[in-house]
C-alpha cells in the first residue's frame, strides 16, 4: 500500500500549469513534494498525473496533496522550503501572509518562482526578513521547461541558496561540454548529466532582474525574426512554408536557436479549417505581459541605450492599432523604389542582418545588467548568466556559448561588441544589415528593430556624436551647462546667451 504520510522536501502553493510541472520535475529527481492550491481540482490533477507517471518500483506517492497551508507545512522537513507559483503582484503577498498565519518560522524559505518585478522582490525580502527568508527564483522555459528542465535564475539570501542549490541544480535544464542542450522530455527519465542551467546571481531582486532582461531580449529576438520574415515575404514574395524551410536552413548555422526553430515550424503549419498557412489566419495584433516594457523603462531610468528592446515593445503596441492601421493603409501613400532585387543576395543580407541585430540586442541587455549592478549594489557573473541561458529558456541559442566565452576571457568587458569574436562578426556581416535596412526603407517595409540595431552599432562606434549641439541647445534654453573638450573632466561651463558678447563662465 502506498504511504502518503511522509515528510516532504519541498512544498508548493499554486499548482497551475507551471506549479504542477515543476513539482513533477522535482518528483522525477527524487524529491518529495507537498502541494496546495485553493482550486482542489488542480491538486487532484497533479496527484492523478503523478500516479500515472510513477515508476513501478516506487512504493510511495512522490507528491501528496494538502487541504490547507497548515496541512502542507506539517508535511515538510525543516527548514521548510515552499515554492510560490501564483500571479505576480498582490497574490504573492497574500500567500506570504497566509503562510505566516499557518505557522511559518524565521528559518523557513519561501521561494517566489513567478514573474515578479524585481523591485517587489527587493521589498519582500526586507518586509519579511523577521518572519521567514524570502527568496526569488525566476523560471524560463514555459510549461515544457518547467516539466523537463527550465533555466532558473535565483536571487536572494546566500545562506538560503546553499539549501536550495542541490534541488535547483537537479531540476534545471542541462547542457553538454559544448553548451548544447541535453533533452529528454520523458516523464520519469530526467537528464542527470551535464552542466545545470542555474547559478546564484546575487541578493534580493537579482534573479528577477536578470529574468526581466532575458524577457526584454526575448521581445527583441522575436521581433527581429518577424522582421526577417516580413522582408522575405514582401521583397521576394516567398510563401510562409518557403520561409519556414529557409529558417530551418539558417537554424543549422550561427542563428541556431529555439526561437528560429519554432518559427520555422510555425511557418510550415497549415490551418485545418481553411487549408491556408496558419500564420495567415492569425490576427496581426500581438499581446504582451509587461516584462519587455519593464526592461525598456528600467533602461530609460538608468540612461542605458536599449533601443532595440524598446522598439520591439513599441512594435507590439503598434500592432494592436488594427483599425487605425486599416484606415491609414487607405489614406497614407508611400513613395517606393526598391530597384532590382536578386533573391539569393537578399536572402544572404537578411540572414546577416538577423545575426548582427541579434548581437546588438544581447549587447544592450548585458549593458543594462552592467548598469543595474551599480544601481542595486549587485555583482553579476555575466559568463554564468550566459551559461544559464544556454538551455531551458526561451532565448536559448548556440551563440550564448560565445557570450559566455567572451565574459570568461574578460569579466569586465563593457560591451559585447568590444569582444574579438563579436567585433569580427559585425565586421564581416554588417553589410547585410545595411542592405536589409536600405531595402526596407526603399520598399516601405517596417523593420524598426533592424533600423534601431544599425543605429545603435553606428552610434556606439562613433568617436564623435552630435550631442555637442544638443548640449548647447540645453544650455541655451535651460542653462543646463556643458563640459569642454579642452577642460578637466567634470568641470561645467555655461554660456550666457542673452548677454552682450555671450560670455562663458564656469558653472
Amino acid at each position: 500500500m502506498l504511504k502518503t504520510n511522509q515528510n516532504c522536501n519541498i512544498g508548493f502553493v499554486g499548482l497551475g500549469v507551471m506549479g504542477k510541472n515543476l513539482a513533477l520535475n522535482l518528483a522525477d529527481h527524487g524529491y518529495r513534494v507537498a502541494g496546495f492550491d485553493l482550486d482542489t481540482h488542480k491538486v487532484q490533477d497533479v496527484l492523478d498525473t503523478e500516479a500515472a507517471e510513477r515508476p513501478a518500483s516506487s512504493t510511495e506517492a512522490r507528491i501528496i496533496g494538502s487541504s490547507s497551508m497548515e496541512d502542507m507545512l506539517s508535511n515538510l522537513i525543516k527548514p521548510r522550503v515552499i515554492v510560490v507559483l501564483v500571479p505576480a503582484g498582490s497574490p504573492v503577498d497574500a500567500v506570504c501572509d497566509g503562510l505566516i498565519k499557518a505557522g511559518l518560522e524565521p528559518d523557513d524559505i519561501v521561494v517566489d518562482c513567478g514573474n515578479s518585478q524585481w523591485t517587489d522582490t527587493i521589498r519582500r525580502e526586507a518586509d519579511y526578513k523577521e518572519k521567514f527568508k524570502f527568496f526569488g527564483t525566476a523560471v524560463s522555459g514555459g510549461e515544457v521547461g518547467a516539466r523537463f528542465g527550465p533555466s532558473l535564475m535565483p536571487g536572494g539570501d546566500a545562506d538560503s541558496w546553499k539549501y536550495l542549490q542541490p534541488m535547483w541544480e537537479a531540476v534545471a535544464a542541462k547542457v553538454d561540454e559544448n553548451g548544447k542542450p541535453i533533452v529528454s522530455n520523458t516523464p520519469g527519465k530526467p537528464v542527470t548529466e551535464g552542466e545545470p542551467c542555474t547559478a546564484y546571481l546575487g541578493p534580493n531582486g537579482a534573479g528577477h532582474y536578470v529574468k526581466m532582461v532575458h524577457n526584454g531580449i526575448e521581445y527583441a529576438d522575436m521581433q527581429l525574426i518577424c522582421e526577417a520574415y516580413h522582408l522575405l515575404r514582401s521583397l521576394l514574395g516567398y510563401e510562409p512554408e518557403e520561409i519556414g524551410k529557409l529558417f530551418e536552413k539558417w537554424n543549422q548555422g550561427v542563428l541556431n536557436s529555439y526561437l528560429v526553430e519554432i518559427s520555422a515550424d510555425i511557418l510550415q503549419q497549415y490551418d485545418h479549417k481553411t487549408g491556408a498557412p496558419l500564420v495567415d489566419m492569425i490576427l496581426d495584433s500581438a499581446g504582451q505581459k509587461g516584462t519587455g516594457r519593464w526592461t525598456s523603462i528600467s533602461a530609460t531610468q538608468m540612461g542605458v541605450p536599449a533601443g532595440i528592446i524598446s522598439e520591439s515593445v513599441y512594435a507590439r503596441a503598434l500592432s494592436t492599432l488594427t483599425g487605425e492601421r486599416e484606415l491609414a493603409a487607405s489614406k497614407l501613400v508611400a513613395d517606393l523604389d526598391s530597384g532590382e532585387i536578386e533573391a539569393e543576395e537578399v536572402e544572404k543580407a537578411i540572414e546577416e542582418a538577423l545575426y548582427c541585430a541579434k548581437i546588438c540586442a544581447y549587447a544592450q541587455g548585458f549593458q543594462l545588467m552592467r548598469a543595474a549592478e551599480k544601481e542595486y549594489d549587485w555583482k553579476f557573473n555575466f559568463s554564468d548568466i550566459a551559461k544559464i541561458w544556454r538551455g531551458g529558456c526561451i532565448i536559448r541559442a548556440s551563440f550564448l556559448q560565445k557570450i559566455a566565452d567572451a565574459f570568461t576571457e574578460n569579466p569586465e568587458l563593457e560591451n559585447l561588441l568590444l569582444s574579438d569574436y563579436f567585433a569580427d562578426a559585425m565586421a564581416s556581416k554588417q553589410a547585410g544589415l545595411r542592405k536589409a535596412v536600405v531595402l526596407a526603407a526603399q520598399s516601405g517595409i517596417p523593420t524598426p528593430s533592424f533600423f534601431s540595431a544599425l543605429a545603435y552599432f553606428d552610434g556606439y562606434r562613433s568617436e564623435v556624436l552630435p550631442a555637442n549641439l544638443l548640449q548647447a541647445q540645453r544650455d541655451y534654453f535651460g542653462a543646463h551647462t556643458y563640459e569642454r573638450v579642452d577642460a578637466e573632466p567634470g568641470q561645467k561651463f555655461h554660456t550666457h546667451w542673452q548677454e552682450e558678447g555671450r560670455p562663458e563662465r564656469k558653472a
